[in-house]
């Protein structure tokens, strides 16, 4: 009796040590201190990537300014800018958000609130989020196959299908199954009472998927069409292969916009960085830290309507 009240005693002893506190947990301090770490060592590289890149960049900016932002490409650093490669991200990021934002929040919508949970759709969800994992250079060879002879077809058949309406769409079918991914998962963050209140005053299944779970899923919507756009901007191996400029081409005018050579930045520091010239390599950086620039007003701007639209419940 006197070993089984001890062992007793010793249990909730330990017990009460653990809840309170102060029982020594070795393994999840190891734990810890080793995702302290990874995470250390990630901003570390992050940290070294971007000095690396400023110190190039801010002689650039300091020696030329504005007239970086708004000269066109050229063979002679000295005059090469990155107005046309500004020009042609901004409308390939356009086209992205027309193409890919309302088809994937669309077919996530039909996936999460319409479709029934049968072997079909999840076989289709399985598929989506390998697509996700596919190598940007497959949706290169898609955009070649697929969307360059659309497009030339669509305008004559002149061999003007390498177009930027070209890349936009290649860039917009890669990000697809990203911004279904996170819709999906936006809107399965909805609490189910939401939808049974919306059910119990007789809404019906689009009144309650448009006025409660949407606006409700916007916020995680938003954060997921950034990442996509972010990735989409930062693509090069598919705008190589659809028919995106490398070097420099004469003028960018409104008329032959869609239908003429088109460039953006990440072509442009591409090229730039494999030119042997290290001018060229300093104007690469400071086009790294445009293109920077860029990515995070537009992540701004998601974080801007995403607090808007918050809600708590």
């Amino acid at each position: 009796m006197t070993t089984l009240g001890s062992s007793s005693s010793a249990t909730g002893a330990a017990v009460r040590a653990g809840l309170s506190g102060r029982r020594r947990d070795t393994a999840g301090t190891v734990f810890q201190l080793l995702l302290l770490g990874s995470l250390l060592f990630s901003l570390l590289v992050i940290l070294v990537l971007l000095v690396d890149v400023l110190t190039k960049a801010i002689p650039v900016f300091a020696e030329r300014g504005l007239d970086f932002l708004t000269s066109p490409l050229s063979s002679n650093p000295a005059k090469a800018g990155v107005s046309q490669g500004i020009v042609g991200t901004a409308v390939l990021a356009v086209l992205v958000a027309l193409l890919a934002f309302p088809m994937g929040l669309a077919t996530a919508v039909y996936l999460e609130e319409y479709a029934s949970d049968s072997r079909f759709t999840r076989f289709i969800q399985i598929n989506i989020r390998n697509l996700a994992g596919v190598p940007s250079v497959v949706y290169g060879l898609l955009g070649l196959t697929v969307f360059v002879p659309l497009f030339d077809l669509l305008d004559g058949g002149d061999a003007s299908g390498r177009s930027i309406l070209a890349g936009g769409a290649t860039l917009g079918v890669l990000v697809l199954p990203i911004v279904i991914i996170t819709s999906i998962e936006a809107l399965r963050a909805v609490p189910n009472a939401i939808r049974e209140a919306g059910y119990g005053v007789g809404a019906s299944r689009w009144e309650v998927t448009r006025q409660l779970v949407l606006p409700t899923a916007v916020p995680g919507v938003l954060t997921g069409t950034v990442l996509a756009l972010s990735r989409a901007l930062g693509e090069t191996a598919p705008l190589i292969i659809v028919g995106a400029v490398l070097g420099s081409f004469s003028g960018l005018s409104l008329s032959t916009l869609f239908t003429g050579s088109y460039t953006a930045l990440p072509m442009i520091v591409y090229d730039w960085s494999r030119k042997p010239q290290d001018a060229f390599r300093d104007n690469a950086a400071a086009a790294i830290v445009v293109l920077l620039a860029i990515t995070l007003f537009a992540n701004v701007i998601a974080i801007y309507l995403r607090n808007r639209s918050e809600r708590t419940w």
